[in-house]
């Protein structure tokens, strides 16, 4: 982007810009305020207000000293811990899972391997140890996209890992419900469950709640599908999903929640158990999205390699490949594997509703007939 240049100004031209100045004799009038104006409608004023409108977030930027760091953006986390993991909720990654080879050695997940040496967090997906947790501290996780949050009880003192929300930091006291309403909830309630109650004193940032007791229009993530299992949706930065609608069984006073309604980022409208577990709030580091690498090197750092376009193989190695100049033969696209890459073949195809269902033998086929 062209800066503008800075032009001086002639003798003539200073001479006539200090007669339209003002000297320091000058009255100015100070603007009128009411009595009652509050300190927030004060620092919002017109008189106050900044030359320039910070909006939106800012990425970390580098002086472009080098060709790695010129295109270098990273989103602003100063509040990450600056040690070593907690070493017993952590074991080496190691083995084929590095190169994205299965128990038998094949390549599964393509365009895996290398990279710096790294621990996998075992992280507490489901959450089912009542009580209260302090989080110690907000950790960086190489293995994942959003932020760990290290938990202590305030009962037992063990440790674990959970996904950290956005706005979670150290010293905050977090809580699971899964196990039940905690009696002395109940008796600040009057021993009464009230709904707009107890939402009110249980759907706070980081707790985590069954799904039946989590209020309408509220963002969470973590959201598990059956009772008893972990979380499966929302778990990756900057992810939630909304509770829309809770479906009630019975009649007259007897109605209970069976299942619950949720909408995804994507759009997609998904029911859940009633006694599925799910985070309040959004999950961490919403700005992973804009952060750039830099250079090839960084993405080799991740255990990221190279991608190689089909139209740049031979025509032995992909169905793009081959030909002289710039041609992929006048075919529609495909993948390596020759499956159509574009037309929705992998994400709108239908699936044979007859090829999964069990056809069941009639009771009297086969069977003679007595003789009377």
């Amino acid at each position: 982007m062209l800066q503008p240049r800075i032009r001086h100004i002639c003798h003539q031209c200073r001479s006539l810009l200090s007669s339209t100045r003002r000297s320091y004799a000058t009255v100015v009038e100070q603007p009128v305020r009411s009595a009652t104006t509050t300190q927030d409608a004060m620092a919002f004023s017109p008189s106050s207000a900044p030359m320039r409108k910070q909006a939106g977030f800012q990425l970390k930027t580098y002086k472009p000293r080098t060709p790695g760091v010129r295109h270098l953006k990273r989103p602003i986390n100063d509040h990450l811990w600056k040690g070593k993991p907690y070493l017993k909720l952590t074991f080496a990654k190691v083995g084929h899972g590095k190169g994205g080879r299965n128990n038998s050695g094949r390549v599964t997940m393509r365009h895996r391997g290398g990279g710096a040496r790294r621990r996998v967090r075992t992280v507490d997906y489901l959450r089912a140890a009542p009580g209260k947790h302090i989080v110690e501290r907000i950790e960086y996780d190489p293995n994942r996209s959003a932020h760990l949050a290290l938990v202590e009880s305030i009962k037992t003192k063990e440790k674990s890992y959970i996904i950290a929300s956005e706005g979670m930091r150290a010293g905050d006291v977090v809580e699971s419900f899964l196990a039940g309403i905690p009696s002395d909830l109940m008796k600040s309630m009057g021993g009464v469950m009230d709904p707009g109650m107890l939402a009110a004193k249980t759907a706070f940032r980081g707790n985590c709640l069954p799904m039946h007791m989590v209020p309408l229009g509220t963002q969470v993530y973590c959201v598990g599908s059956t009772p008893g299992k972990g979380a499966v949706f929302c778990r990756s930065a900057g992810t939630y999903a909304t509770v829309i609608a809770k479906d009630e069984g019975g009649s007259g006073s007897k109605k209970k929640v069976r299942d619950v309604t949720v909408r995804l980022q994507s759009g997609e409208v998904r029911k859940v158990a009633k006694d599925a577990c799910a985070t309040i709030g959004v999950a961490s580091n919403p700005h992973w999205q804009f952060r750039q690498l830099g250079k090839a090197g960084r993405s080799r750092w991740l255990n990221i390699r190279p991608t190689v376009r089909g139209l740049a193989m031979n025509a032995a190695d992909h169905a793009h490949g081959g030909g002289r100049g710039k041609s992929k033969g006048n075919v529609h696209p495909v993948s390596i594997w020759g499956t159509p890459a574009k037309s929705g073949y992998k994400t709108r195809r239908k699936r044979n509703p007859n090829k999964y269902v069990v056809q069941e033998r009639p009771r009297n086929q086969g069977r003679r007939k007595r003789d009377n």
